[in-house]
């Protein structure tokens, strides 16, 4: 009606209105039909989406071809003449699109200016204007609850500058500082899976810095059906502020290491224990041991294995790498050709209150593994050791040392190819320090850092791991890897980002207490003791650091002595065979001055 209306400038002759009414009702049959066929009825009219405007499209566009080729028909094949005029069926087209189509759009807005006025929506602005960034925006609008307005996008393409993209504008990356600080912007969301790592610190530094809000799109990879949902996008996290470019592994090496072998990991619930068996894992081994002697998160890593198919490659053991008989049973059984050694006591305050079981698990522990690996053939073992070995200030870091002393001085007389890599802190590890900031931030604070400038290395644990594998791979007995951390943090910097990104602000609504530096922690952390040097290896991460080689039989000796000590529980004594067997080993402990004099 209304394109006849238009068509004959609202006064339609007599002879058009009768031909019109004679079609009327094929006409109406045949919109009907192809409307129920599309299902065009069935959007929910408030949640109108693009899908909801491509349907209608297909469903009007199909009924009027139907239309000119009925008219072509008769016009044609009957009496030269049409149903209705062409003009007619192209307004009609053109004018249902427009009103089905604007019709559901001015719903949507009004019904989300409704729910949540444009007043109280949060502003975001969106990183990147290509093809994430456009299905980000359109994942928002599609979902009337997220309350949030995309104003704008940034992008490093200058000729996407001044554009729109989906009505919102698109800034020039050297704009960034200038949006934000017009203070228009609550929150960023980062939708380049692959911007470096530096640019990604530096936007979340100045979101942060500003009072933004910063959230993170996941890897198109992970979206449900191979679409986002606002669900997936998530608070920025630590990680993503401290991590690196990714590390880029010799995959074919490690591979060819690890392919078809029996591989043993021990500490295999710890941290790194349980990330090293999911990276072996992928590259197909014949068989995996899980050794550790904490049952229920073993139990845990059972349950995700099972979840993932996985569990049937492996055999799950309790047991402690101290106790040789136990150890000697499990290895003539399992005969493993790889072992990676995590089991260890790494939390230095409790070491300095414990030296004994330090001893007995860091050193002993590694004794019995070493070995045993030599006496049943294994192929390459992996020490798993820390950069608290280095100058080291802790009973935790002198054990390590002298499990490394002990690993390395065995190579001179056996087959197996013992490799030490070291690194330093792990994001996420149980005990570590972001766990426990999280907790206290919870908590309303306030975060104790010790020492206004210590500072620490950082890696995620999937960076670690997969540097020890490389490191294995690549090894041929008797190296000491260490790994490029990286830029050392400030603690104290770390705690405010965290603060940030919790949405508080440092200082004055969490508190940061300086607590002072605990018995045996340094202010800062080395990968490389002054007395050491580097070779540079294949991989821009990876050094052999040229230490001081000691004969086997010196350190055997040295370390039955140690062992022995255990048995009176002298924690003195302990500490003090440790510095007569790790000179560099000084001990900031009031505790143990009195060995240093």
């Amino acid at each position: 009606m209304a394109a006849y209306l238009v068509r004959f400038e609202f006064r339609p002759p007599a002879s058009e209105v009768d031909l019109a009414m004679r079609f009327l009702p094929v006409f109406i049959l045949v919109r009907v039909l192809s409307f129920a066929a599309g299902r065009t009825y069935a959007g929910i009219i408030r949640y109108t989406s693009t899908q909801d405007t491509l349907r209608i499209f297909t469903v009007l566009t199909i009924g009027s071809i139907l239309f000119l080729l009925a008219n072509a028909a008769r016009f044609w094949f009957v009496d030269r003449q049409y149903f209705l005029p062409i003009s007619i069926i192209i307004l009609e087209y053109l004018l249902s699109l427009f009103i089905m189509v604007v019709g559901r759009i001015a719903v949507k807005v009004l019904y989300l200016e409704l729910k949540t006025p444009s007043r109280a929506r949060r502003r975001a602005v969106i990183v990147g204007a290509g093809e994430s960034g456009m299905m980000t925006k359109r994942a928002i609008d599609r979902d009337l609850r997220s309350g949030i307005d995309v104003m704008a996008f940034i992008d490093e393409d200058r000729n996407k500058s001044g554009k729109k993209l989906e009505g919102a504008d698109i800034w020039h990356t050297s704009r960034t500082e200038e949006l934000f600080a017009s203070g228009k912007v609550d929150e960023l969301i980062l939708a380049v899976p692959s911007m470096s790592h530096d640019k990604k610190s530096h936007l979340i530094d100045l979101a942060l810095r500003h009072g933004i809000k910063v959230l993170n799109v996941p890897p198109v990879k992970q979206w449900i059906g191979g679409e986002l949902n606002i669900r997936q996008i998530r608070d920025v996290r630590i990680e993503d502020l401290l991590g690196r470019d990714p590390i880029r592994l010799d995959s074919q090496s490690v591979r060819d290491q690890l392919r078809d072998k029996v591989v043993l990991v021990t500490g295999a619930a710890g941290s790194i224990g349980s990330e090293l068996v999911r990276q072996v894992l992928g590259y197909s081994p014949r068989h995996v041991i899980l050794l550790d002697q904490a049952e229920s998160p073993l139990f845990e890593l059972q349950g995700e294995l099972l979840r993932s198919g996985q569990l049937e490659l492996c055999d799950l053991v309790i047991g402690d790498v101290r106790k040789p008989d136990r150890m000697r049973r499990m290895m003539l059984h399992f005969r493993p050709q790889v072992v990676f050694h995590a089991a260890a006591y790494k939390h230095v305050p409790l070491m300095e209150d414990n030296p004994s079981e330090a001893l007995l698990a860091n050193v002993l522990g590694t004794r019995v593994m070493v070995d045993l690996a030599h006496e049943t053939g294994v192929e390459t073992f992996v020490l798993i050791s820390t950069d608290k070995a280095v100058n080291p200030t802790s009973v935790m870091g002198a054990t390590k040392r002298v499990a490394e002393m002990y690993a390395q001085s065995a190579q001179s007389h056996s087959t197996t190819k013992f490799i030490t890599t070291r690194f330093g802190n792990v994001l996420g590890s149980s005990g570590s320090v972001i766990p426990i900031f999280l907790k206290q931030i919870e908590q309303g604070g306030p975060v104790t850092v010790t020492h206004p400038e210590v500072s620490r290395y950082f890696m995620t644990i999937p960076e670690a791991v997969q540097l020890v594998l490389e490191a294995a791979a690549m090894g041929r007995g008797g190296e000491i890897f260490a790994f490029d951390m990286g830029q050392s943090i400030r603690i104290a910097e770390l705690a405010r980002n965290m603060i940030r990104l919790s949405g508080f602000e440092p200082d004055r609504e969490i508190a940061i207490r300086y607590t002072g530096l605990r018995p045996g922690e340094k202010l800062y952390e080395e990968v490389l003791s002054q007395d050491e040097q580097s070779i540079p290896t294949h991989h821009p991460r990876i050094v052999v650091a040229r230490v001081r080689e000691y004969p086997y039989e010196q350190v055997k000796n040295q370390v039955d002595h140690l062992v022995r000590l255990f048995d009176d529980q002298d924690n003195l004594r302990i500490v003090k065979a440790l510095k007569e067997l790790v000179p560099e080993y000084v001990s900031n402990n009031s505790v143990f001055e009195q060995l240093d004099e």
